[in-house]
């Protein structure tokens, strides 16, 4: 049986330059997807798997991240002077207690391995999660909640999969199956963006990972990788062949890659037709769209 899992890495320490001039002024982080940062999505998915120590990889500008995290004395005396008890109540799950969070500085755009490696410090001798808010997952068992269940039968470093279409498989990180046993793979190998004509397969790593402490050891060379950074994947392939092997997880649940536009207005809309009092408005609207397009042609 694994230890269990109670801290987590948020590398968010990126410029966001594919949304500017948005993220001139606030962190990408903070980008709502219908009412929520993105932030605030990957903070209830790790309290849902139970972490408890929340590490934020940060970099200078994110001052807006970390104040929403913090309580709010004049909004909520107004909120509650109001009578407003159902915002109080979500105002109450963006507040973090006393040293509950952490933030540690990224100095250098190194890669995610040497954001990953900046929070060694607070990890101490058991594994870990690291999620990236960029990847937003809905499902309605929460994805690293599903991976730790998971992980609690295999021990080892997890990391997330799902399959792309293979002309898209080159932006990803690819794993090299060496027994598929269906939801869970054990990894034969990690290979990061690779060309199409050299991907071992089209399963792909998504933004979700539960790794051991001798990941940091093996970050701590600072062995630089694709593009030139310390990858992460690299590292974790350090492992594939230890004494507790690497496994996939086939997550159930639907992906959004909220770092593209496109991405981020596909999850829009998604979570907004999902959403009760949005969805009769929203769904009507599209309809709306879709006939004028087609009547336009």
């Amino acid at each position: 049986m694994s230890k269990k899992v109670t801290k987590a890495i948020f590398p968010v320490a990126g410029l966001g330059t594919r949304f500017l001039p948005a993220t001139k002024s606030i962190p990408k982080e903070i980008m709502t997807l219908v009412d929520r940062p993105l932030i605030q999505y990957a903070i209830d998915e790790a309290r849902a798997a139970g972490i408890k120590e929340f590490i934020f990889v940060t970099s200078r500008g994110k001052g807006a991240l970390e104040d929403y995290f913090d309580h709010s004395p004049v909004l909520e005396q107004e909120l509650r002077k109001k009578g407003k008890d159902q915002l109080m109540e979500v105002l109450k799950n963006t507040n973090m207690e006393s040293g509950a969070i952490a933030y540690m500085r990224q100095h250098k755009a190194l890669g995610l391995g040497h954001a990953v490696w900046c929070a060694r410090r607070l990890i101490g001798n058991e594994p870990f999660a690291v999620i990236l808010p960029d990847d937003v997952i809905a499902a309605e068992k929460p994805c690293l909640q599903q991976m730790v269940e998971a992980h609690a039968e295999t021990g080892g470093c997890m990391v997330a999969a799902m399959e792309v279409p293979p002309e898209k498989a080159s932006a990803y990180g690819l794993l090299d199956v060496a027994e598929d046993q269906g939801q869970i793979v054990k990894v034969g190998g990690m290979v990061e963006k690779p060309k199409l004509e050299d991907a071992p397969s089209n399963l792909a790593v998504i933004g979700r990972y539960i790794l051991t402490p001798k990941i940091l050891n093996n970050l701590n060379k600072k062995h630089k990788g694709t593009g030139g950074e310390i990858q992460l994947t690299d590292a974790i392939a350090e492992e594939i062949n230890g004494d507790e092997g690497v496994f996939g997880y086939r997550f159930n649940g639907e992906r959004f890659d909220c770092g593209s536009k496109a991405g981020f207005l596909q999850a829009t809309v998604a979570f907004g037709l999902a959403r009760d009092e949005l969805r009769t408005e929203l769904w009507d609207y599209l309809q709306d769209l879709v006939a004028s397009e087609k009547a336009a042609q």
